[in-house]
């Protein structure tokens, strides 16, 4: 009699699970969404947001290191989503993406759309002055003519732009570019949300004295970035010049404006080593800033990022998880994260069913 009680509970429950599956899949008919290996967890936020299933897929490498993709799932006529940051071994990571986008496409999915919460190669998007090299710093007659030469740097943001747009992609759907010009590089739509709003409630909610804050930009090129949320806070903002020798090592660093007994708010769209904010958060206190916060969209966190970060005198480093923190907030009790699952979730559903994603723009979906 057990036993029969037992099916009887087992059949219930395996008809329950069809149906709610059914109500799903009646609820955001013809879209799948499926998950690289960079950020399993942020694709399971989006997807259970969404309240519909991850796609199958499944990964793995050769002996030889090459990747190879096998889509478990039919995808024909299907509106797919792929989600895959530009983190961790960014270059297999890309490669996995650009296999995955192929796959689909000649799969005869209708419409292919890759979630790259974190663009890849985005910081080498334009071509720089190359610094002399000690030999030419030596021959007078490089001096005399080293106006005429110019880096022979690539762009390889416009690279991975054309490498997704080649693999099959129709949008792409990302978050804080370095440089907001690499949506031209493209001839496909892409939209960029913004971590602003989630960054502007962080703040509200977080620190008691915001109206007595002051919000400041590490480097000129983040000026827009921090007027912009300094309007939306009704406060004053700063901004410290800094000049490179080279990538990742700053010479000199000049604060403009007045942080004296005011709390001190860094925003930046990313940070690698964190010699920049680490520098600049010590020029703060040295200003008479009584406290400093750094709130970063990317926390890359390579190198020596996190011993930095735990010997500066921040009160808390906050990102977003466009990039996995587990092992950065282990390592780093002042790490802090901002979950933004809920604005790709928000802007997947929208693209799905044809709205504006506009309103992301300026605000948090709860």
């Amino acid at each position: 009699m057990k036993k029969l009680f037992d099916t009887d509970n087992k059949e219930k429950e395996t008809q329950k699970s069809e149906v709610d599956t059914a109500a799903l899949a009646r609820r955001m008919p013809n879209i799948k969404v499926f998950s690289g290996t960079s950020h399993p967890d942020l694709a399971q936020r989006i997807v259970d947001r969404l309240g519909i299933d991850l796609g199958k897929v499944v990964t793995k490498k050769f002996s030889n290191l090459e990747t190879c993709v096998e889509i478990g799932e039919s995808v024909r006529g299907e509106d797919v989503y792929i989600v895959q940051s530009g983190s961790g071994e960014v270059n297999d990571n890309l490669m996995e993406l650009l296999i995955m986008i192929n796959a689909c496409k000649i799969a005869s999915a209708s419409r292919v759309t890759a979630v790259i919460p974190c663009f890849p190669y985005a910081r080498q998007d334009k071509k720089d002055k190359n610094d002399k090299s000690e030999k030419e710093q030596n021959v007078e007659k490089w001096k005399s003519i080293e106006w005429k030469f110019r880096s022979r740097a690539p762009i390889s943001a416009k690279l991975v732009a054309n490498m997704l747009s080649v693999a099959g992609a129709d949008h792409i759907i990302t978050m804080d570019l370095h440089a907001s010009q690499i949506q031209g590089f493209f001839d496909i739509p892409v939209d960029n949300l913004y971590a602003e709003p989630a960054v502007l409630k962080w703040i509200k909610e977080n620190i008691a004295e915001w109206r007595n804050s002051i919000i400041v930009s590490p480097d000129a090129g983040g000026a827009k970035r921090v007027t912009s949320i300094a309007d939306r806070l009704n406060v004053e903002f700063a901004l410290i010049h800094k000049e490179r020798r080279k990538a990742n090592e700053v010479a000199s660093m000049v604060l403009v404006g007045d942080v004296k007994d005011r709390v001190a708010i860094l925003v930046d769209d990313m940070a690698d080593t964190c010699g920049t904010i680490c520098h600049a958060a010590e020029k703060l206190m040295e200003a008479g800033a009584t406290k400093v916060y750094a709130i970063l969209t990317h926390g890359i966190f390579s190198g020596p990022a996190i011993s930095r970060i735990n010997n500066a005198c921040f009160e808390a480093v906050v990102v977003t998880n466009t990039i996995p923190q587990d092992r950065h907030m282990k390592d780093c009790s002042k790490v802090q994260c901002i979950d933004v699952s809920m604005m790709f979730a928000e802007a997947v559903r929208r693209t799905h069913n044809g709205e504006s994603v506009s309103y992301l723009f300026s605000n948090v979906p709860y």
